[in-house]
């Protein structure tokens, strides 16, 4: 290799999510790491590696636009990427079938499966490259694409395309609409013990001829009514959501967001009986709930992160009963589980959610691409390992059982 090729190639690694999750949990200085690489970028401009590399950090960032354009850049030189297992030889290999788009566009399950024995083949697919060429040997696939209306002339030629494939697809292209809001809504409306508001598609202008006058509601449906939750329709995390509770505050709303299109739903008071929020993160793997995690907040819109977790000790020793006590929880709402697992028609999928003062378990949304880790500092969290444990040991299982019934 000559000199002048040398400076095409550099060693950095594919490096996924989970490497800059962990890093943002220990507070260490994103902006440094983006320095960095794009220090690199200007002696290796065609390694496709660092462009990714630091698209995951400006979107980490939050630096939406230059994110985007770097994810494009890396993926005009290559469309496939690998996150190879910890140790090797690996015990599995899943080839992940992606989409290019922010960090909840995708599953992060480099982030569950961190450390693992697991190689991960990551592959963005587009109508033109649904799979890698050549492709790479694999035990499963797993299709990451989260819903969205763009994705799914993709899903479709997915589902087509893998229909018949000679190892296990884990969640199947067919079913991940099923996550969409309002699809979810409708799926698990008639569960016994399962609360979930009925969302309903809007747009800017139906919004706003309510703004005008609140009857303008029952143009979307006859019991509807104010406070309502509204977000634009590719919202995740929270972004641009908020409780709105008369027409002036929806047109302050609307003022403040640019989106065409919106979800809408009815606002269900999940406070308990001291005034304080509970939410929790659930993780359906082949069907069984396992506790991710679950906060505690004086506000309605909770957000792990942000809810004083990391300050409170009384919020942690509550989380903890919760997660070591899960089986509680489970033989409260054992059966509405099992038909949540059964009807989405994923291997693997999460839920936010909590309980009512009534009992009811109520669902908030319900999808594959949200954050599960076992990153949060030991000291601070010592009883979260065990759970998260439990979870990448039965999404193992799960490949193993794939593959033997495959095999």
């Amino acid at each position: 290799m000559t000199e002048e090729d040398h400076t095409d190639v550099s060693s950095t690694p594919f490096l996924g999510l989970a490497p800059f999750l962990r890093a943002s949990i220990e507070g260490q200085d994103l902006q440094a790491f983006a320095r960095a690489a794009l220090g690199n970028l200007n002696q290796y401009p065609q390694d496709a590696n660092l462009w990714m590399n630091l698209s995951t950090l400006m979107f980490s960032l939050g630096q939406r636009e230059s994110a985007f354009a770097t994810l494009n850049q890396g993926l005009s030189i290559q469309r496939s990427f690998e996150i190879p297992a910890l140790t090797q030889p690996s015990s599995f290999r899943i080839l992940m079938l992606m989409v290019p788009g922010d960090i909840a566009a995708n599953t992060p399950l480099d982030c569950l499966l961190e450390g693992s024995d697991i190689d991960l083949i990551c592959h963005y697919s587009a109508l033109d490259s649904l799979l890698p060429d050549p492709l790479p040997t694999h035990d499963a696939v797993f299709i990451a694409i989260g819903d969205a209306p763009q994705h799914r002339p993709l899903l479709t030629a997915l589902a087509a395309a893998l229909h018949s494939w000679p190892v296990r697809v884990l969640n199947r292209p067919e079913n991940i609409p099923n996550t969409q809001r309002d699809t979810a809504c409708q799926i698990l409306q008639d569960i016994s013990g399962v609360l979930i508001p009925t969302t309903y598609r809007t747009t800017r202008e139906q919004l706003a001829s309510i703004t005008e006058t609140a009857s303008a509601l029952s143009l979307i449906a006859h019991d509807l009514d104010f406070p309502l939750i509204v977000r634009p329709l590719d919202s995740h995390a929270g972004r641009d959501l908020e409780r709105v509770g008369d027409c002036a505050a929806l047109q302050r709303y609307l003022d403040q967001v640019t989106s065409t299109e919106f979800f809408i739903a009815p606002f269900i008071d999940y406070s308990g009986a001291d005034g304080l929020f509970r939410k929790f993160r659930i993780a359906l793997v082949g069907g069984k709930p396992f506790a991710v995690h679950m906060a505690v907040s004086a506000h309605w819109m909770i957000h792990y992160v942000n809810a004083g977790m990391y300050e409170d000790a009384e919020k942690r020793q509550e989380e903890a009963q919760f997660m070591t006590n899960f089986d509680a929880f489970i033989t409260r709402h054992e059966q509405a589980l099992s038909m949540i697992a059964e009807r989405m028609g994923l291997d693997y999928v999460c839920f936010d959610g909590a309980e009512t003062q009534a009992g009811e378990l109520l669902i908030f949304e319900i999808d594959h691409v949200m954050v599960v880790h076992a990153m949060d500092p030991v000291e601070l969290f010592p009883y979260k390992q065990e759970p998260i444990r439990q979870i990448q040991t039965a999404f193992r299982q799960l490949l193993a059982t794939s593959t033997a019934e495959m095999g």
